[in-house]
């Protein structure tokens, strides 16, 4: 099997779960009971790992050409596959509740895979073949022909179930597979639907029924969200991904969908990003602010005070699980191959062990944002949340930290954490007088002004003439583009021009992206964004703009974003799609509508 690229994928979610469907037709990554589940197709990380394929005999061959779309404002993905004896269209979606609508969407999911096709000239000979694979890869279910039609597949804690209209699927030892034939104008449903070997069957649905369905509770739910700004499309869509890459039970927005998809295509850095970061909280605030979802920012904002419980000694963790666990414990998948045999596969992340200065800064900055919807005084569970954070940080931010690129060695005095701490404790003396007698705020703006002093004196380096990753270090790192967006320093003091001047050109890269730092061998989609919003405030907005639509140009044919971009091939890299990365071009759009709006 050719593995397809990361950018060959599309997404489809169902508020619960995701999966992503290759442009050759083939589901290759669904984890239906919920985002962090096990994989019942996995074959983007193995080719023995399971997939749903369905797609004209012979596609790739002579006269072929594939085009997709999505609908306007939903994750529907509809696929036209043009062959020499026709075309025809295959519409895939992971179907929502019947009824649901707006905020409601996701919240009882029923976990089922709808696939549509629609003969649209001529006459197609089609190729259906099903081969799940649970618990990525493990499990190789038995197969049981059922009245009426359709297929269960049944192994372990698993049920799966497809239908597919009167097709006469036949059950073979280990996968099904069919061919038929469709000509213009006939239409042919099916589904897989999820179910639990000891828990809540497969539900049934009409495939027609459940697509039209789909297809209205996405639109209705962009139709609850305004946008006014610039950009207004690349922006409508970034929040519709973000929509579904949203756990709708709890409100948590997860990093990616999928696991160990690789940074550098044979190297180590492959990690799980299925989880939730507090360090990307406040910046997937304002994009959700920006993108007008005050409902969901609420809710992300109730999940993240709920996750972090009373706060102690202990560091706040910077990630958390959906519903808010806070051990999700690494491990290997040593039966895995990886993406083009990029290993090790983790599931689970242990960045949660890590200590991260910058978290209490993430949520004080939320909290800022939101303080006027949240009372005065805070509610008592707040008010010991943001005391707790304050005092934490007022501790420990002369400590060393792995720092927001979470690295896995040695611990250093990264900048951007400083920063961080800088900014959870001017966050808390601006909100002192919502914390009661405890609050302290001749304190908190002693140790506020001590940390800046600390990072003005300890960032800046002179003979490179920029501030730094670290401190002490001569080495630059694109966190520090952070600075003017956290409002630290304005873009026009003549540090931060000449540090954003030194990236440009030493971490800059001729297509618009910037690297995190020199070795790096990709660009970094969210530094890149950054650096748009940085040149707004330095007063530069046409090379701003000029930016913007050259770092956009690097989404997928349907729009997406992974982590990063290859800088030799302009393939996408990293797990896909990428939450911070639709985040950073929502936040530089605004920031080109509005620059001093946040």
């Amino acid at each position: 099997m050719r593995q397809l690229r990361i950018s060959d994928y599309g997404y489809l979610s169902d508020a619960r779960s995701g999966a992503l469907v290759g442009i050759d037709g083939s589901v290759d990554w669904w984890c239906p009971h919920r985002f962090d589940g096990p994989s019942v197709f996995g074959r983007l990380l193995d080719p023995n790992g399971g997939h749903f394929r369905l797609a004209p005999v012979g596609v790739g061959g002579p006269g072929y050409r594939v085009e997709r779309a999505y609908r306007p404002d939903t994750l529907v993905l509809r696929t036209v596959h043009h062959t020499p004896y026709g075309s025809v269209a295959v519409t895939d979606a992971l179907a929502t509740e019947i009824g649901a609508r707006a905020h409601d969407l996701g919240k009882n999911s029923p976990a089922v895979l709808v696939r549509v096709v629609e003969g649209l000239s001529g006459r197609v000979r089609m190729m259906l073949d099903f081969a799940p694979r649970p618990e990525y890869g493990l499990l190789t279910p038995y197969l049981h022909e059922q009245p009426g039609g359709g297929v269960l597949a049944g192994a372990g804690p698993v049920v799966l179930v497809l239908r597919a209209g009167d097709l006469p699927l036949r059950a073979g030892r280990d996968r099904v597979t069919h061919e038929f034939e469709i000509s213009a104008g006939q239409v042919v449903g099916m589904d897989v639907a999820f179910g639990q070997t000891y828990g809540t069957p497969p539900v049934r649905l009409d495939p027609l029924a459940a697509l039209a369905e789909t297809t209205r509770a996405w639109e209705a739910f962009r139709e609850t969200h305004g946008y006014s700004g610039r950009y207004p499309e690349l922006v409508r869509h970034s929040a519709t991904v973000l929509g579904g890459l949203t756990y709708a039970r709890s409100g948590a927005v997860i990093a990616a969908p999928t696991t160990s998809l690789p940074e550098r295509i044979g190297g180590d850095r492959n990690y799980d990003y299925r989880y939730s970061w507090l360090r990307d909280f406040s910046l997937t605030m304002r994009a959700l602010w920006v993108a007008a979802c005050p409902d969901e920012t609420s809710r992300l904002f109730a999940w993240v005070a709920r996750s972090i419980g009373r706060v102690g000694d202990e560091p706040v963790p910077v990630l958390f699980g959906l519903e808010g666990e806070r051990d999700v414990s690494e491990h290997h998948c040593h039966h895995v191959r990886g993406y083009l045999d990029s290993r090790p596969v983790r599931i689970g992340n242990d960045a949660w062990r890590q200590r991260q200065l910058d978290v209490p800064g993430e949520v004080m900055s939320a909290v800022w944002r939101l303080r006027d919807y949240l009372g005065v005084p805070f509610e008592e569970e707040l008010r010991e949340m943001v005391l707790g954070l304050t005092e934490q940080v007022a501790a420990t931010w002369h400590l060393p930290d792995r720092g927001m690129w979470e690295t896995r060695g040695e611990e250093r005095h990264y900048l951007s954490s400083k920063v961080s701490c800088w900014l959870a404790m001017d966050r808390a003396v601006g909100l002192a007088d919502r914390l009661g007698d405890r609050a302290d705020p001749r304190r908190w703006a002693g140790v506020r002004d001590e940390i800046r002093a600390a990072v003005l004196r300890e960032g800046w380096n002179d003979r490179i003439g920029a501030f730094t990753g670290a401190f002490g270090s001569p080495e630059l790192d694109a966190s520090v583009l952070a600075l003017p967006v956290a409002h630290f320093l304005p873009a026009t003091d003549p540090r931060m021009r000449s540090t954003i001047a030194m990236v440009e050109r030493d971490l800059g890269t001729d297509n618009g992206l910037v690297r995190r730092w020199t070795t790096d061998p990709a660009g970094f989609l969210l530094c890149s964004f950054w650096l748009v919003e940085c040149l707004v405030m330095a007063g530069e907005p046409r090379r701003a703009e000029e930016l913007f639509e050259r770092v956009v140009g690097n989404a997928n044919d349907v729009g997406l974003f992974s982590e990063q971009i290859d800088l030799t091939t302009g393939a996408q890299l990293g797990n896909t799609p990428q939450a911070l990365s639709h985040i950073g071009l929502i936040n530089a759009a605004w920031r080109l509508t509005e620059p001093e709006s946040f």
